[in-house]
């Protein structure tokens, strides 16, 4: 009997306090959801439907703020109350207050995920979700202390423009990868962060901004591709979340260039760049360690399961786990250029 009521009480416990489905997650949810928090997040759907051209409708609004039709309706005449939406022929559109107010929460919304990717250890999965919460919280000052702090940068770490204080958006860059012919060398400016699913997916193939790769082939159902040394492929359908723009400088994409973890044991390598999907104290940490352009590193050792793996780094012996080596890019350097 004791020990069903202490299973029960954990049972309750993690009822309570699970990430994202507890009764805790789902009052803090509620409790954000304030009329000003729904009404910036409808301003902000109108105006990603403005610029994708299509309608604004109820329905749609509704299932963005996962609230019913009555709930949706509720929040758009308090909109349109403060002068902020209009109705249209199909559904409402954004007055030009409101949509100077979207693109005031959409700034703060990018220059948190900018300042989380640079500034912190926040895995990338999460930037948007904490920009979510946090970009109602910052008033119209903070947001432009914030920006000052980081240099004010014209894209978010996803690679979508940060509209500026007075309101102007910076332009979209690329294609999507899709649409690319084989053959063709490019480079990454936009990863698609909703659904966040999609985004990690994209995270764990290896992309982030600025990455350079050389489409090998494009099937109906994946593309082949280069990078890092490797041939990877991607599944055609998540290809339409990746926008690139084609790369002029045909060297741009050296084959000689791999990454540290494919150094065999005893092999060297100079370092050539440490990957953007690294940022925040990871990456300070690999610059403390010496890990800068020029930097000879050395793979000592295995472990067992083959993860870590010891390396010689400036006369220190610096155990890496495989995704961090994976940062790292390296030029294989001859045993006679190494002695």
């Amino acid at each position: 009997m004791a020990l069903l009521i202490f299973f029960g009480l954990v049972l309750l416990l993690a009822a309570i306090v699970w990430p994202r489905v507890g009764l805790a997650a789902r009052l803090g949810r509620l409790k954000l959801l304030s009329e000003r928090v729904r009404v910036e997040d409808a301003l902000k759907h109108f105006y990603d439907c403005e610029t994708r051209g299509v309608p604004g409708t109820l329905e749609g609004l509704a299932g963005v703020l996962e609230t019913s039709r009555g709930g949706a309706l509720r929040i758009l005449e308090r909109a349109e109350a403060m002068g902020l939406v209009t109705p249209a022929q199909q559904g409402f559109t954004l007055s030009d207050t409101g949509r100077a107010y979207a693109l005031r929460v959409l700034r703060t919304h990018r220059l948190l995920e900018r300042f989380l990717a640079d500034r912190t250890g926040t895995r990338p999965a999460e930037w948007h979700l904490q920009a979510e919460r946090r970009e109602h919280q910052l008033s119209p000052d903070e947001t432009e202390r914030l920006a000052r702090r980081m240099g004010h940068p014209l894209y978010d770490p996803h690679g979508d423009p940060i509209p500026t204080a007075t309101g102007q958006v910076p332009e979209a860059r690329g294609i999507p990868l899709s649409y690319v012919s084989p053959g063709t060398t490019v480079r990454v400016t936009h990863l698609e962060d909703e659904p966040v699913e999609v985004f990690q997916r994209l995270v764990d193939q290896g992309f982030t901004l600025d990455t350079v790769l050389e489409v090998v082939e494009i099937t109906r159902e994946l593309i082949r591709y280069h990078v890092g040394g490797r041939e990877r492929t991607l599944a055609r359908a998540l290809a339409g979340n990746v926008t690139v723009e084609p790369v002029e400088d045909a060297g741009a994409l050296d084959p000689g260039v791999i990454t540290l973890d494919q150094l065999a044991v005893d092999e060297s390598g100079a370092v050539i760049g440490i990957s953007q999907a690294c940022r925040g104290p990871q990456r300070r940490r690999l610059l403390d360690l010496g890990v800068v352009p020029g930097t000879e590193i050395r793979a000592v050792m295995r472990s067992a399961a083959g993860d870590p793996i010891a390396y010689d780094i400036r006369g220190a012996l610096i155990a890496l786990r495989h995704e961090q080596a994976e940062w790292i890019r390296v030029r294989r350097v001859s045993r006679e250029a190494a002695a």
